[in-house]
């Protein structure tokens, strides 16, 4: 019997690994605040278009989805420890 495979396994791994950080209460919100100074719109309608992706619905463009994956891992927080590890020196 021939298996299902996905022909974009690392996409549908993204889609799961970003689900479950979007399911702590209002990460996706933070997100879609942060998008939208960034790159324009509302809020509401990034909260929508995260959704979509979410979904499976649209397949974000590798900067957008880069760019989600460096707001989750809080990019600006690394920025700012490396900042202080010379005060250690």
């Amino acid at each position: 019997m021939p298996s299902l495979s996905s022909d974009r396994p690392y996409f549908d791994a993204w889609l799961r690994r970003t689900g479950r950080q979007f399911a702590i209460s209002g990460r996706l919100t933070q997100i879609a605040g942060a998008l939208a100074a960034e790159q324009g719109g509302s809020v509401d309608e990034w909260r929508t278009r995260l959704r979509i992706l979410l979904d499976g619905g649209e397949i974000p463009s590798l900067e957008l989805l880069t760019r989600i994956d460096a707001l989750l891992a809080g990019a600006s927080k690394t920025k700012r420890d490396d900042g202080q590890q010379g005060l250690l020196f």
